[in-house]
């Protein structure tokens, strides 16, 4: 090839290149991130997500882009959000935050991988077949917090033995309540304890629900799973303070801002799970031949400040299996 030939193709393809590279696709995968929740609420639980992705080598901004939506608590915006994250270049769905983000997300896409982050039994609410192999293309990880409400319950009774009634609260549109409703109901059957269940989904709810509690004398609360009460559990916090009813939540963080005791499991752990099994699947696997994880540890979290402000004593075999106590 002659010298002035080869120029003009190099300055030819220098040309081009603009070109070339806008039809290229990009190389970086995009995870779609769906959350009935909200992001100054949820940040421990996507840091723990980045984390799993880290581990199986992806960095946010590096080799991953991840696009969220965030419902603030409000399951109708679910559809739609999830229908738009379809709509893009995703290579993952993940839907977080409880059954009804889960089934925005299976109602908007057959096709793409949906990893999960529920509640609630994914089995038993027909989210997946099984849990050792869900099949089609989802999978994720059952954090069973609504199924713990039975054990909730029957610590507030170790805690004050001399309670007649105790409060629910519980979010009325989220498909979660129903189970922990039923298993509230079943584990008072005896009769021993009356139980007021309350609903509150919205701020000026919670408010009422508590205003309820004083004038039906209940002498203690058990806040339901829900993202709406994790987005606002400082007024919980404050209103359990205010009313001076001792209360039990779904998670450490409750306590550690001022709550009296919680038990279930770590979300920051299982969010980690969540990202790992988002990098596995980047990197090949189907969702339907990961098994759906369930944690293996729950934790009793105890704050014996608020129980002193409230005037209670935690009885010794309380204190005891409580695997952490804030002071």
């Amino acid at each position: 090839m002659k010298r002035r030939q080869f120029i003009g193709l190099v300055g030819g393809m220098a040309a081009l290149r603009p070109f070339i590279s806008r039809a290229q696709p990009s190389a970086v995968p995009t995870i779609g991130f769906l959350s009935s929740g909200a992001e100054h609420a949820f940040a421990p639980n996507v840091a723990g997500f980045i984390r799993g992705l880290q581990e199986l080598g992806y960095s946010p901004g590096q080799n991953v882009a991840i696009s969220y939506r965030w419902a603030d608590g409000q399951y109708d915006r679910l559809p739609a959000m999830a229908a738009e994250l379809a709509g893009l270049r995703i290579a993952v769905l993940v839907a977080s935050g409880g059954t009804a983000v889960v089934r925005a997300a299976k109602a908007a896409t057959a096709t793409l991988p949906i990893i999960f982050a529920t509640a609630d039994d994914p089995v038993a609410n027909g989210v997946v077949a099984s849990l050792n192999r869900p099949g089609e293309n989802i999978t994720g990880v059952a954090l069973l917090s609504t199924e713990l409400v039975a054990k909730r319950l029957g610590l507030l009774r170790e805690l004050m033995p001399q309670a007649k009634s105790i409060a629910l609260i519980v979010n009325a549109d989220n498909p979660e309540s129903a189970t922990v409703t039923r298993d509230a109901l079943k584990a008072v059957e005896t009769g021993a304890v009356k139980l007021l269940v309350l609903n509150a989904k919205t701020e000026s709810d919670i408010d009422l629900a508590f205003k309820s509690i004083q004038e039906n004398h209940a002498d203690a609360v058990i806040i339901g799973t829900d993202p709406l009460y994790y987005i606002r559990r400082d007024q919980l916090i404050a209103l359990a303070a205010r009313y001076a009813v001792p209360a039990v939540y779904f998670l450490r963080d409750f306590v550690t801002a001022g709550g009296l005791m919680s038990y279930g499991t770590s979300f920051a752990d299982a969010y980690r799970e969540l990202g790992a099994y988002a990098g596995r699947i980047l990197k090949g696997e189907k969702p339907g031949d990961l098994p759906v994880l369930q944690p293996t540890k729950f934790e009793l979290v105890i704050n014996t400040r608020t129980a002193k402000a409230l005037g209670l004593a935690i009885p010794s075999g309380v204190l005891a299996i409580a695997d952490e106590v804030v002071e």
